[in-house]
C-alpha cells in the first residue's frame, strides 16, 4: 500500500495476535496490544506526525469482527499482514474453518495453505468452496494419520470469469472440515507450557427427549423475506422432532398468540397442524417480547407440574426475533429480570437475532442469563439454512448437568468446569494452570492420564504447530468468560473490576478485545523493528486489504470519486442552492436515473447557507418503478401503486426488478435488476440544533454495471479519465500538501485533504484521503455543475 489512510473491516477468527508491517526493504515490524485508550492516543499522535502506523480494534464481545486502520506517509510503500489465531469449536461432529476469499481483482499469486496437526490422529478431512464449478477441482489434500495439508492455488487464468475477462471469479468461501480420533472414554487431555486443556466429546449415547417452545416474532418488520425464511426453517424443524419430544409455538407482535396453550406430543399429525399454522401467519404490528417469553416459561412450568414431561428430558425456549421491544414492557433490563425470575434451573433460553437491526447484546445477555446461547442470523436468502443449522446444534441433547474435575492441589485457575447440557456433535472444553509439583502426569475424572512435558517436545518438532497453545487457549477461554460475567454484572463497580481483569489478561496474552487494541507505529526515522516470534499456527491466513472502491456523496455535499486504475480518490464540493435537483447517474442505456434534491441549513453560517441532500430518487424507466428516499420516509412507486415506509422499521421488498432493503434508522439499499446498487445513509441531528438539519449520504459501488451511455456527476467516471499528478509540495497548511493535476486536458491546482466515509461509523466516520478539486469540480467534471441541475426527480440529462 502506498501513502494514505485506509480503514478495513475483518470478519475473522476469535482472537488476534499481531499486525505486521513489511517495508520495501523487507524488514518486518510487529504490533503489540495495549489498553484501547492508550493505543488510540498513540495512533493519533503517530498519524499527526506523519509516521507510519496501524491499529486493530473491536467493539464485538464475540471478538470476531475487527476494524483495522492503517496510515502510510506519502511516498512510502508498505505491505500489511494480519496474523491471527482461532480456537476451533466442534459443532455437528466437525471442526470447521471458513475463509472468505474476495480479492476483488485478479491476483498474480493467490494461494491458500491450511496445515493441520493432531497428535491423537485425524479421523477425516475435507475441503469445499462456493467459488464455482471450474474452481472446485483445484483443491489438493495430502493426509497422514496425524497431519494434513490442504492447498488451493488457482492460476491467474483460472481466476478469470471468462477466457479474456479482466474480472476475478474468486468471490466466495473456502471451507475445511475435519475431526479427530477419540478413545472410547471420549476425552482428551493435553498439557503444554504449564497449562492444560481438557476436551470432552462422548458420542455413543442415546439422545434425551426434549420439550421446546418456539417463540416467533411476527411483527411488521418480519414481513417479506425474513418471514418466508423463518417459515421454511420451521417446517424442516417440525419434521425433525421425534415422537418422544413435546412442543408448542407462540407467535407475537403487539399481541401474543399460542398455537396450543399446552405442550403437545410431536406426532406427525401435530407437526403438520403446526406447519399449517406457521404458514398462515401474516406479520404486522409491534413487538411484545416480554409477554411472549413469560407465556413460554409458564407453558413449560405447567407441563412439568402436570407430569407431562420426562424428568430426564431437556426443556428449552427458542426465541426468533428481528427487532427491539416496542409494546408492553420495553426496558431491556426489566425484561431480562422478569424472565430470569420465572425461569427454573431446568430450562434454557436460546436467542436467534435476525439481521442487524436487532439489539443482539440484549439477546445474548438474556440467553446467557438462562443457560443458553445467542446467534445472529443474516437476513438473506440462506437465513432458513442458518436457522436449521442452529437448531441442529441443540436438537440432540445427550447429557445434563456435567462436571469435569481434577485432583485437588494439582491445578488452579480452572475455567468453567460445570455445564448445563452437552449436545451431540459438540465438545466441552476446560482449561487451567498446573500447580508446581513433582508429578509427571495429570489425570482428570473423564480421561486417562497425560504426560506433563511430552506434548511440548512433540509440538516443537512440527513447523505448523506451537508449544504455547494450551496457555493461549486457557487465557482466551478465561477472557470470554469474564466478558460474559461483565455483561451480566449488576453494578458499575463489579463491571469495573472485571474490565481491569480482562485488560490485564488481554495485554499479557496479546488479545484484541473491546477494551484493548493492537498498535504498530514507526519512529521519525522509520518503523521500530521487533523480532517476529519463531512459531506459527495450525491455521494461518494472510489477507491483503481491499482498497476504498465506492463513489460517495456526503454532508454539504462532498463528492468522493474513486478512480481504480489510478488507485486515487478525488474530492470536490458542489455549491448549489436549496431545492435544486442534481443528477448523479443518468443512463439511458439501462433506463436508470439517480437524482438528489438539496435542502438548506436552518440559518447562515459564515454568511453562507450550507446545503445537503434531503431526498434521493432512484428511477428505473425500463421497469416503471421509483424509490424516493427522504429523511422522514421512503416512498416506493410502481405505476399507480404507491407504498410508503417510515425509518422506524426494517423491511425488504421487491417491485418489478427493484429490490429495496430498509434497515431501521440506518440506511436504505436499492438494487435495480441486480446490476446497479445504491445505499442511502440516514444522518439524524439534534432536533433543536440551531443550524444543521437531517440529511442523506449516498454510496455507489464501482462494480455497478452501467451502459456506455451513462453520465451524470458520478456516472461520467464509469469511464475513468486519465489523470496525471505532479509537483507535490508543502501547502499553506502543513497538514495538506498541494500539487498539479492534469485531467481531461485541464491543469488544476489540487490540495491533499480528506473526507468522511460513514458506512461503518455514523458518528465519527472514517477518513478517506483524496485530492481536492476546487470551484465545484471545475475542470474535473464535464462542463459546469449547473448543467447537472434537473427539473424533476425522475428526469434524465439531455446534454452537457
Amino acid at each position: 500500500m502506498s501513502g494514505g489512510t485506509k480503514v478495513y473491516k475483518w470478519l475473522l477468527g476469535n482472537f488476534y495476535n499481531w499486525l505486521l508491517f513489511r517495508n520495501v526493504n523487507g524488514i518486518t515490524f510487529v504490533g503489540s496490544v495495549k489498553e484501547k485508550t492508550v493505543a488510540r492516543n498513540l495512533y493519533a499522535q503517530a498519524r499527526a506526525r506523519g509516521k507510519a502506523a496501524g491499529i486493530v480494534r473491536t467493539n464485538s464481545q464475540a471478538m470476531e469482527t475487527f476494524r483495522t486502520e492503517v496510515h502510510v506517509p506519502p511516498g512510502s510503500k508498505v505491505e500489511f499482514e494480519l496474523h491471527y489465531q482461532e480456537m476451533m469449536q466442534r459443532k455437528l461432529g466437525v471442526y470447521q474453518h471458513t475463509l472468505h476469499l474476495q480479492p476483488g481483482r485478479l491476483v498474480p499469486l493467490l494461494q491458500v495453505d491450511v496445515y493441520i496437526f493432531e497428535p491423537k490422529g485425524i479421523k477425516f478431512v475435507t475441503a469445499s468452496n462456493t467459488l464455482g464449478e471450474h474452481l472446485s477441482e483445484l483443491t489438493k489434500i495430502t493426509h497422514t494419520k496425524e497431519k494434513a495439508h490442504i492447498v488451493f492455488k488457482p492460476t491467474l487464468q483460472q481466476q478469470r470469469k471468462c477466457e479474456n475477462c479482466t474480472e476475478s471469479s474468486v468471490d466466495g468461501e473456502f471451507t475445511v472440515m475435519y475431526d479427530v480420533e477419540r478413545e472410547s472414554n471420549a476425552g482428551e487431555l493435553q498439557v503444554s507450557d504449564g497449562h492444560f486443556v481438557q476436551f470432552f466429546a462422548p458420542s455413543d449415547l442415546s439422545p434425551l427427549s426434549k420439550n421446546i417452545v418456539f417463540v416467533i416474532d411476527v411483527s411488521g418488520s418480519m414481513w417479506g423475506l425474513k418471514m418466508k425464511q423463518t417459515v421454511e426453517a420451521m417446517k424442516a424443524i417440525l419434521d425433525d422432532l421425534s415422537m418422544d419430544d413435546y412442543f408448542s409455538i407462540i407467535d407475537f407482535n403487539h399481541n401474543v398468540r399460542c398455537w396450543n396453550e399446552d405442550l403437545v406430543q410431536a406426532s406427525s399429525i401435530q407437526a403438520n397442524e403446526a406447519k399449517k399454522y406457521i404458514q398462515s401467519i401474516k406479520p404486522n404490528g409491534g413487538t411484545n417480547i416480554n409477554e411472549a417469553l413469560l407465556r413460554a416459561v409458564q407453558m413449560l412450568v405447567r407441563a412439568s407440574n402436570q407430569g407431562l414431561t420426562d424428568p430426564r428430558s431437556v426443556s428449552m425456549i427458542i426465541l426468533v426475533s428481528d427487532g427491539d421491544p416496542t409494546v408492553g414492557e420495553i426496558k431491556l433490563n426489566t425484561i431480562q429480570k422478569n424472565v430470569k425470575r420465572v425461569m427454573t434451573e431446568e430450562f434454557s433460553l436460546y436467542s436467534l437475532g435476525i439481521g442487524f437491526d436487532v439489539d443482539f447484546d440484549f439477546l445474548e445477555r438474556i440467553a446467557m442469563d438462562n443457560r443458553g446461547i445467542a446467534q445472529r442470523i443474516n437476513a438473506n436468502h440462506d437465513a432458513a439454512d442458518q436457522l436449521k443449522t442452529f437448531y441442529s446444534q441443540v436438537s440432540s441433547p445427550l447429557l445434563r448437568t456435567i462436571s469435569i474435575n481434577f485432583p485437588e492441589n494439582a491445578v488452579n485457575n480452572v475455567t468453567q468446569n460445570r455445564f448445563d447440557k452437552f449436545f451431540h456433535g459438540s465438545e466441552l472444553i476446560v482449561a487451567g494452570k498446573l500447580q508446581p509439583s513433582d508429578f509427571t502426569t495429570l489425570q482428570s475424572i473423564t480421561t486417562t492420564e497425560a504426560d506433563i512435558h511430552g506434548l511440548d517436545s512433540v509440538l516443537s518438532t512440527h513447523q505448523h504447530s506451537f508449544t504455547g497453545f494450551a496457555r493461549q487457549m486457557w487465557a482466551y477461554i478465561t477472557v470470554n468468560q469474564l466478558l460474559a460475567e461483565r455483561s451480566l454484572a449488576s453494578t458499575a463497580n463489579k463491571k469495573r473490576r472485571i474490565t481491569q481483569r480482562i485488560m490485564a489478561l488481554a495485554v499479557e496474552h496479546q488479545f484484541v478485545t473491546p477494551f484493548t487494541a493492537m498498535l504498530v507505529e514507526g519512529h521519525d526515522q522509520g518503523l521500530v523493528e521487533r523480532k517476529l516470534p519463531e512459531y506459527s499456527f495450525m491455521l494461518c491466513l494472510f489477507y491483503l486489504p481491499h482498497p476504498f472502491e465506492f463513489n460517495v456523496v456526503e454532508n454539504d455535499p462532498h463528492f468522493i470519486i474513486h478512480l481504480p486504475k489510478s488507485n486515487m480518490d478525488i474530492c470536490f464540493n458542489i455549491d448549489s442552492k436549496p431545492g435544486h435537483i442534481l443528477n448523479l447517474i443518468s443512463d439511458p442505456g439501462t433506463g436508470v436515473t439517480i437524482n438528489g434534491q438539496l435542502v438548506g441549513s436552518k440559518k447562515m453560517k459564515n454568511n453562507k447557507i450550507d446545503t445537503y441532500f434531503g431526498t434521493i430518487s432512484i428511477y428505473s424507466k425500463t421497469h416503471g418503478v421509483q424509490a424516493v428516499v427522504g429523511t422522514n420516509r421512503i416512498d416506493l412507486m410502481e405505476g399507480r401503486n404507491n407504498h410508503s415506509f417510515s425509518w422506524g422499521a426494517t423491511a425488504e421488498l421487491v417491485l418489478n426488478r427493484m429490490r429495496v432493503t430498509i434497515v431501521k434508522e440506518a440506511h436504505v439499499t436499492v438494487t435495480v435488476d441486480g446490476k446497479i446498487s445504491v445505499m442511502v445513509l440516514l444522518h439524524r441531528v439534534w432536533k433543536k440544533h440551531p443550524i444543521q438539519v437531517d440529511f442523506l449520504g449516498i454510496y455507489m459501488s464501482n462494480a455497478n454495471k452501467y451502459s456506455t451511455q451513462v453520465h451524470g456527476l458520478i456516472g461520467q467516471f464509469a469511464k475513468e479519465p486519465e489523470v496525471k499528478l505532479y509537483g507535490v509540495h508543502e501547502g499553506a497548511d502543513p497538514k495538506k500538501k498541494e500539487a498539479t493535476m492534469e485531467v481531461k486536458g485541464n491543469k488544476l491546482a489540487v490540495t491533499r485533504g480528506w473526507q468522511k466515509d460513514y458506512r461503518r461509523d455514523k458518528k465519527r466516520g472514517s477518513d478517506v484521503y483524496c485530492w481536492f478539486i476546487h470551484n465545484s469540480g471545475k475542470g474535473f467534471i464535464d462542463g459546469s455543475y449547473t448543467s447537472y441541475i434537473l427539473p424533476q426527480l425522475d428526469s434524465f440529462l439531455t446534454s452537457i
